[in-house]
């Protein structure tokens, strides 16, 4: 079963997930990270090093974000792989915790 980045991503871009990640299977957009449901191993260690708690296991995505399963399969074919932490996105903080940010998520 694997992990799933939901909304809470979407402008916040924190990564400090990715550095924990044994099979690099994390892969960034402009404005959010999605996990490779075939190269995950759920193996955990990233959804505890989540800020902003939006890493879940499939099984557990919350109520109304079922649609991040798809999401996260469909862009990690499109987005590049990333391996190392990067700053989060500099009005992350603002961002953290506000829901119906999907329209603000950029491919």
């Amino acid at each position: 079963m694997p992990f799933v980045v939901t909304e809470n991503c979407i402008r916040c871009k924190y990564t400090d997930c990715v550095e924990v990640c044994p099979v690099d299977c994390f892969h960034e957009g402009p404005n959010f990270l999605v996990i490779d449901p075939e190269e995950c191993i759920d193996c955990t260690l990233c959804e505890p090093e989540c800020p902003a708690k939006a890493i879940y296991p499939e099984d557990d995505v919350p109520a109304g974000q079922e649609g991040y399963i798809a999401l996260n399969a469909e862009l990690s074919k499109e987005w590049p792989v990333i391996t190392t932490r990067k700053d989060p996105l500099p009005d992350a903080a603002d961002w953290d915790g506000k829901t119906g940010k999907l329209p603000e998520l950029k491919r």
